[in-house]
């Protein structure tokens, strides 16, 4: 049982290496932020949930629990807003975006037809 305590905790651990070169590879914040959010919420939970399983009679499961919520509440959240506010601030995509969604609403909003 170690062992696939171990191997949740080393795929947890992939993830949120994964995640951070993510940030160094996305051409730009949008997708960075999107690789970094997706990748890190993964890991961090399976990074979590291998150590809460491996220490489970030490009394940490209901902390781990706990902060694996916290993470899935606040990651998604937390992106959303940055990502609106650097479109808001005038942050441009990278030239291979295809689609700038928050734009076309923006557009639709002041035109009254919503």
């Amino acid at each position: 049982m170690e062992m696939i305590f171990a191997l949740i905790t080393l795929i947890g651990a992939l993830f949120l290496f994964l995640g951070a070169l993510g940030l160094v590879r996305m051409p730009d914040v949008y997708n960075r932020m999107q690789a970094g959010t997706k990748a890190t919420t993964l890991g961090t939970i399976l990074f979590s949930l291998g150590i809460g399983l491996a220490n489970f009679g030490s009394g940490w499961c209901g902390k781990i629990v706990i902060i694996i919520l916290f993470v899935i509440a606040t990651n998604p959240v937390s992106s959303n807003v940055i990502a609106r506010a650097a479109h808001f601030s005038g942050i441009k995509l990278a030239k291979l975006s295809l689609k700038d969604e928050l734009k076309e609403d923006d557009e639709k909003t002041e035109g009254g037809t919503l």
